[in-house]
């Protein structure tokens, strides 16, 4: 009698194994949920611990803040299925929800966490912004003559200069209706990244922008962005202001842009989204164009804010992929003997 040899051989799928292996594995969809209330929690504690650093607290028995409530109360019903339960698409729109709710609260923390990195930051960093954009060989003032001289130009850049909100709820929403929960996942954690990341380095390089900086005559067009840096930033940083009107935040951050970190997010998103592709990029182009004049940006701020959404989205993808990985949760082979006679 010979020797018996060992095979490894593929199992044979019994009902229970086949019915898991039909299933997505939970990975494949995305972050784990606690991983993701975790870091919203830790968002939350964060910005909490710098509003206590630098003495700020948010009004929080104004008017402004009921459409916050009402939305808060919406999703919860969404996601809770109190509503919506008879609704066709009844799944879609609860992740949609979700997904609408995650966006805001990072946009929403980001903004907020803005006003006390700014009162405890020091100096500017317009000087070295200004000649990095000179070195470029980037006219500001050109740019903005351009804009100033044509009506159709400013009511463009304005739209397009807003669409920040609106792309990203029609990828989500795109996302949502077609079950794609993982490149939802990969699109908010990016954002959510990229916003930490920004707000880190505007610590390092807080400014005024350059129409405060370099614009010195009467103002010809007043962008969308406004002129809150220069006057709001030395009154944080005085303590002159102790409460911040969640309905009145302004945007504090020069370098990085975070339009710019945002845009190229949502290109490399969109690329990704289907039917939703071609116009989701045309109107990203066109906010980034409009960003120097409408949010009152050094170009170098908009390469630096490139930079760190390419940061963000590595980070992200790095972090999918070790979720992805096989665990050996099931079995790869089952070893049988094999005897010769």
């Amino acid at each position: 009698m010979q020797p018996q040899r060992v095979y490894a051989t593929p199992p044979t799928p019994t009902a229970p194994l086949a019915s898991i292996s039909r299933l997505p594995m939970r990975a494949e969809e995305g972050f784990d949920t606690a991983h993701v209330r975790w870091a919203l929690f830790a968002s939350l504690a964060l910005a909490a611990l710098l509003m206590a650093r630098a003495e700020l607290t948010i009004e929080l028995g104004t008017l402004s803040n009921i459409p916050y409530a009402a939305a808060a109360l919406a999703v919860l019903a969404l996601r809770k299925r109190w509503i919506g339960r008879t609704l066709r698409h009844a799944e879609a729109v609860r992740d949609c929800a979700g997904y609408y709710a995650i966006f805001a609260a990072t946009a929403l923390v980001g903004a907020v966490s803005s006003y006390p990195i700014a009162a405890l930051s020091h100096g500017y960093a317009d000087a070295a912004l200004a000649r990095s954009d000179a070195a470029l060989g980037f006219d500001w003032v050109g740019w903005y003559r351009v804009v100033a001289d044509h009506r159709i130009l400013q009511l463009l850049g304005i739209a397009a200069y807003q669409s920040i909100y609106l792309t990203p709820a029609v990828l989500l929403g795109w996302f949502a209706r077609s079950g794609q929960r993982r490149e939802a996942h990969r699109f908010l954690a990016s954002f959510w990244v990229a916003a930490v990341l920004t707000l880190a380095l505007f610590a390092l390089m807080p400014a005024v922008g350059p129409f405060s900086y370099l614009w010195h005559t009467p103002i010809r067009y007043m962008p969308s962005s406004e002129l809150w840096q220069p006057d709001l930033i030395p009154a944080l940083r005085a303590h002159a202001v102790r409460a911040i009107d969640l309905g009145q935040l302004r945007g504090l951050v020069s370098a990085p842009s975070f339009h710019a970190a945002a845009g190229a997010i949502y290109l490399r998103t969109a690329w990704r989204a289907g039917p939703v592709r071609w116009p989701l990029v045309w109107v990203v182009g066109a906010m980034l164009l409009a960003t120097p004049v409408e949010g009152t940006h050094y170009l170098t701020d908009m390469i630096l804010g490139v930079a760190v959404a390419v940061a963000a989205m590595a980070l992200v993808d790095a972090l999918l992929a070790l979720a992805r990985a096989p665990r050996g949760d099931l079995p790869l082979a089952e070893v049988h003997p094999i005897s010769r006679g």
